[in-house]
């Protein structure tokens, strides 16, 4: 075996080692009943494979999985025992009294996710087990398993003082679980909190990912500080949303992806779905798995 021969082969081995090592380095939440949450069929796929078009059907995923639909959804689909790590808090902050559910870790999480809610909802929203299809049952479930930490807070409003009242909320649990990615997801208008984080220097630089369920957008982000870290985004909507067109919606995604063409970004149209369905039907494991493997 020839000298140049034997190093060829070291250095391919040694290449595999290195990428595999990366591979193992990057954190993936366990299945929780992916079976149960997994998404309908691909009507149709864009922009390299980062725009889906989903097959939605309200008999089907609504009336069929809800013994109550819209109010009460089937048991398979849920696992209540994750109660038992849930905790209703206060947090006093020099941005004021936040009060705040907090599921799984508070201390050393692995990985921490926070759900804010659209106008009209409060911090018990997204701990509720058996709404939206038993979805947020399933992120804090995923969240527990996985040694992570999953927060619903109240806040005032969808300006600065919310803004504010949720950036203690995160500086506070980062610093207790230094080493945690943080993803904010944000339900409705609670997008204006979504873009008012990723705007700030202090926030929009310890974030490491937004995901925009029937939310808005704000061309505001194409300069702020987490666009700069190219903080991955997903967006959530349904063709069928009165309160946030999707043709704006989407029209801001691809402005992203213009202003960067390999931007980490994805876009999830829900074919029918209506303003709450993305909500009900993305899939957390999924997406939140991906924005592991993008995540500054």
């Amino acid at each position: 075996m020839s000298f140049r021969f034997r190093f060829f082969v070291a250095l391919l081995t040694a290449t595999a080692v290195f990428a595999t090592a990366a591979e193992a380095q990057t954190p993936s939440l366990k299945p929780f009943k992916d079976d149960l949450f997994a998404y309908p069929l691909a009507l149709s796929t864009g922009d390299n494979g980062a725009y889906t078009v989903l097959d939605y059907h309200e008999m089907r995923d609504i009336n069929q999985r809800d013994e109550v639909p819209e109010k009460r959804v089937r048991a398979q689909y849920t696992d209540p025992g994750v109660r038992r790590v849930q905790q209703d808090l206060m947090l006093k902050t020099d941005a004021g009294d936040i009060r705040h559910v907090a599921v799984g870790k508070t201390e050393g999480a692995s990985i921490i996710v926070l759900y804010l809610h659209g106008q009209g909802g409060s911090r018990k929203q997204g701990v509720d087990d058996f709404t939206f299809g038993g979805n947020f049952n399933r992120i804090k479930n995923l969240m527990a398993d996985n040694g992570g930490l999953y927060i619903t807070p109240d806040f005032p409003d969808f300006g600065d003082k919310g803004a504010a009242q949720v950036a203690a909320l995160i500086d506070h649990y980062a610093e207790k679980s230094p080493s945690a990615k943080i993803f904010v997801a944000c339900g409705s208008m609670g997008g204006m909190l979504c873009w008012k984080l990723a705007a700030s220097k202090d926030t929009g630089n310890r974030i490491n990912g937004l995901l925009l369920l029937g939310s808005l957008w704000d061309e505001s982000f194409l300069t702020s500080p987490a666009f700069k870290r190219r903080v991955p985004v997903f967006f959530g909507q349904g063709s069928h949303d009165v309160v946030f067109a999707v043709a704006k919606q989407e029209a801001f995604f691809r402005s992203i992806l213009a202003k960067s063409k390999t931007y980490p970004t994805r876009f999830v149209r829900f074919e029918t779905g209506t303003h709450g369905t993305p909500i009900r039907m993305v899939d957390w494991r999924g997406t939140l798995n991906w924005m592991l493997t993008k995540a500054p």
